[in-house]
């Protein structure tokens, strides 16, 4: 969802008792924008390991490819498939 749509939902009761709807709204959009709506929230409380930067980006995946290159995966044959139900 985005920031338009979640702040609709989440600041409805403040928006409708405003007098100036239009201003409120994209004031609340913003806020909603600011706090919520990029990765740095995320990034120190732990749940993504790294903010990659865009002019970045291609350097970090060329590596990490060049690290799988040569990865073997050994898996187990399954004795039994699944039966269609």
């Amino acid at each position: 969802m985005g920031a338009k749509g979640a702040a609709e939902i989440i600041f409805k009761n403040e928006i409708a008792a405003s007098e100036d709807k239009d201003a409120k709204w994209k004031e609340k959009e913003l806020e909603y924008t600011a706090k919520f709506a990029n990765p740095y929230g995320a990034a120190a409380r732990g749940f993504i390991d790294e903010v990659i930067l865009p002019d970045i980006t291609r350097s970090k995946l060329i590596n990490a490819f060049k690290m799988l290159e040569n990865k073997v995966v050994l898996t187990i044959k399954r004795k039994h498939g699944n039966i269609p139900l």
